[in-house]
């Protein structure tokens, strides 16, 4: 029987195939938009675009590009479980009286003038506590993002606050699985990882703080009607037998539980249940009311149109779109590493890449591309990580310097692409898109420029010891 020979994705053809998925992107998302088009067919496209080319031109059969597909869906089956699990605690937690509590307490507490500070170091903190901006963004970032939208500040600005201040969180935390990936890809320490990422995740923290500051003053000096949220926190408390502090105790068990390493998903998981027996020894309501509302999610009829739009959000239902998109990115993804198209555009990438900065800046782009094009920023940190870890040896450069260009950007701008499993999550929980909240999430714009600064200045680059180095004959 006849094998037939596998051809060598060129550059044209890793080219042909992503430069097709941008365009339809870019023409059903932007061009088509008041149409309403989602990204799911345009990436389904793609994915139909490069197996055609895969199996007509490089020699593939679809069964090989099938397993390529679910060996890219297997590793974000995790993520995918996180999504669905959060659409049931953010149903159960509203039901519950949690997220309200949140809301009502917070008007008492914070101001236009703060908050856009507090949230980021809020988010910041409780990131770096559990390792996962997801669980931060959302459980913290839902109440935040309506206690926010109450003093008048706007939903994208808030949006951007929460993801700058969970992204550093994220970035910085041992926990984080993103923080253990991008070490073990360039072959360094986890602490060496996180000690020299504070150089530029430190001051784009700061210098976002300040930026937010600055808006913060803007709605300071604005008019709030006190009557309005006073309106808003007596509709909330007769809609709710209880709003009381002592409900927040659910949220900080399951923060507690993620920093004593429990998985996030059973933390979640335990979450959920509590906020179902809150609603029913506090709020009254009935299993039945718990299981529907987890499901299907929670609808709010107080009257009160800005609390009804606020508060009416979660379960598991309002997840499934998110997910489907999910998966259309990942077939998509799947053929394309399984072909070997990313592999070789960025070996096309890496010969014009020339001392330092070149190597620094093409480690960001493609990591940025890789995101762009398969939609998964832990694809984004092992493909641009593993075809880079040589050259870094060969530069003379510590494989620390390569580790932090990792997260610098391909975590950070996960969640700024609208098709990628992060973008997709953060506009679905928070109910902003992502190209909106795009421009305020200062910390996840700064991060790479900060990044590309040092390796044109050489600022902060460490270099290998000698005896690691690379010679003409190999390792020194």
């Amino acid at each position: 029987m006849n094998v037939k020979t596998k051809k060598q994705a060129t550059i044209f053809d890793a080219l042909l195939c992503i430069g097709f998925l941008v365009t339809v992107l870019i023409t059903c998302l932007v061009i088509l938009k008041k149409y309403e088009i989602t990204a799911h067919i345009p990436l389904l496209l793609g994915g139909i675009f490069a197996s055609v080319i895969a199996i007509f031109k490089l020699g593939f059969t679809w069964k090989e590009l099938e397993d390529g597909i679910l060996a890219t869906i297997n590793t974000t089956m995790q993520s995918i479980l996180i999504l669905l699990v959060v659409g049931m605690l953010i149903g159960t937690w509203i039901l519950s009286g949690i997220v309200p509590s949140m809301i009502y307490w917070g008007l008492n507490i914070l101001s236009p003038s703060i908050f856009l500070v507090a949230t980021t170091l809020i988010c910041a903190i409780v990131s770096i506590a559990t390792g996962s901006s997801w669980t931060t963004v959302g459980t913290i970032g839902v109440a935040l993002l309506g206690i926010g939208s109450t003093l008048g500040i706007p939903s994208p600005i808030i949006a951007g606050a929460i993801i700058s201040g969970s992204y550093f969180g994220d970035k910085m935390s041992p926990l984080s699985d993103t923080t253990n990936l991008a070490p073990a890809m360039a072959g360094t320490n986890i602490f060496d990882h996180i000690k020299h990422m504070l150089y530029t995740t430190v001051p784009a923290l700061i210098i976002s703080l300040a930026i937010y500051g600055v808006i913060g003053f803007k709605y300071a000096n604005s008019q709030i009607d006190t009557s309005q949220i006073i309106q808003i926190q007596s509709t909330l408390s007769q809609s709710y037998n209880t709003l009381s502090p002592f409900l927040l105790i659910v949220p900080l068990l399951v923060i507690v539980m993620v920093v004593l390493k429990v998985p996030a998903i059973p933390s979640l998981v335990i979450g959920t249940l509590l906020g179902g027996i809150v609603a029913m020894v506090f709020q009254g309501t009935s299993v039945a009311d718990v299981i529907i509302c987890a499901k299907s999610g929670y609808v709010s009829s107080t009257g009160l149109e800005f609390v009804d739009q606020l508060l009416t959000r979660g379960g598991l239902d309002s997840m499934l779109g998110t997910v489907s998109l999910m998966f259309c990115a990942l077939v998509t993804g799947g053929i394309l590493e399984k072909t070997g198209m990313l592999e070789t555009l960025a070996k096309s990438i890496l010969s014009i890449s020339k001392g330092t900065f070149g190597l620094i800046a093409a480690t960001i782009f493609t990591c940025i591309g890789t995101n762009l094009a398969v939609a998964d920023q832990y694809l984004a940190i092992v493909i641009p990580g593993s075809m880079y870890r040589d050259a870094y040896k060969k530069h003379g450069l510590s494989p620390k310097n390569l580790s932090r260009a990792l997260e610098d950007s391909a975590t950070i701008t996960s969640p700024l692409i609208p098709w990628n499993t992060c973008g997709a999550y953060m506009s679905a929980t928070l109910g902003v898109g992502s190209f909106t909240f795009l421009p305020f999430a200062f910390f996840n714009l700064i991060c790479p420029i900060i990044s590309l600064f040092y390796g044109a200045t050489g600022i902060t680059i460490e270099k290998l010891p000698k005896d690691e180095q690379y010679t003409s004959e190999g390792i020194a």
